[in-house]
């Protein structure tokens, strides 16, 4: 079988995980390019993955740098916390109810419309409460499927975090256990467990190798599909 002509993939470079596009055509020699997209490395139809990350990481300084000098895209609008506002949360619309209360966040999920329900303290940060309430939230969901993934591998389960990183959905550490960005609770639970599947794979090899994409198939066989429509949702989240 040939290898496919676009593939998403990742390398470390200097201790950075780095993703990139490879795109092979007819063209006779490896190049890289950097755009608003990140990394692109264009290649000879049957030049081996080998070779190619050899040549990325002879390149290594030069593409951190430009990576981290790129252009900061323009800032998406802040979320409008308004009483009826909706929001999505696993992937279904929730709708925000502002109240009076000593700052808790309550979830309503019964009735017509399920609700977040904001319950503030005189001028109280509804913002800071309703991340906050996220925050839980998907934690103690997270933690849960880590511990799902982790039994389907017959693997210690690790400690679980939140991350807040720009750049990465997830990581995982053999010192700190696996972290999981918080936003991810926006997203359809299918979406959040590739995002888990692929991290857990991660105890059994610390890398991208064959070997760790065949973990990540035994754990979530549609994964391809999953990483395409992550990359299509993520633009939309919310702001908050």
């Amino acid at each position: 079988m040939s290898a496919p002509a676009v593939e998403s993939r990742e390398i470390v470079l200097g201790g950075l995980r780095v993703a990139y596009t490879l795109r092979r055509s007819v063209r006779k020699t490896l190049g890289l390019r950097i755009d608003s997209r990140g990394l692109t490395v264009g290649v000879p139809l049957r030049v081996g993955l080998r070779e190619v990350e050899a040549f990325i990481r002879s390149h290594a300084e030069w593409v951190i740098d430009k990576l981290r000098s790129r252009p900061v895209a323009e800032a998406q609008a802040a979320f409008d916390i308004s009483d009826g506002a909706a929001i999505p949360l696993l992937g279904d619309a929730w709708h925000l109810r502002l109240a009076s209360g000593n700052n808790r966040v309550l979830w309503h999920e019964g009735g017509p419309q399920r609700v977040v329900e904001l319950a503030l303290r005189s001028g109280g940060d509804a913002r800071k409460l309703l991340l906050r309430g996220l925050q839980q939230r998907g934690l103690d969901l997270f933690k849960n499927r880590v511990e799902e993934f982790c039994l389907r591998l017959g693997r210690p389960v690790p400690a679980v975090s939140l991350s807040s990183a720009r750049t990465r959905w997830g990581s995982c550490s053999s010192r700190s256990g696996i972290r999981l960005h918080w936003r991810l609770i926006h997203l359809p639970l299918g979406l959040i467990d590739y995002v888990v599947a692929h991290e857990v794979a991660h105890l059994v090899e610390m890398n991208h190798s064959p070997r760790f994409w065949s973990v990540v198939e035994s754990l979530y066989p549609d994964h391809l599909a999953a990483r395409k429509a992550l990359r299509q949702v993520a633009p939309s989240l919310p702001n908050i």
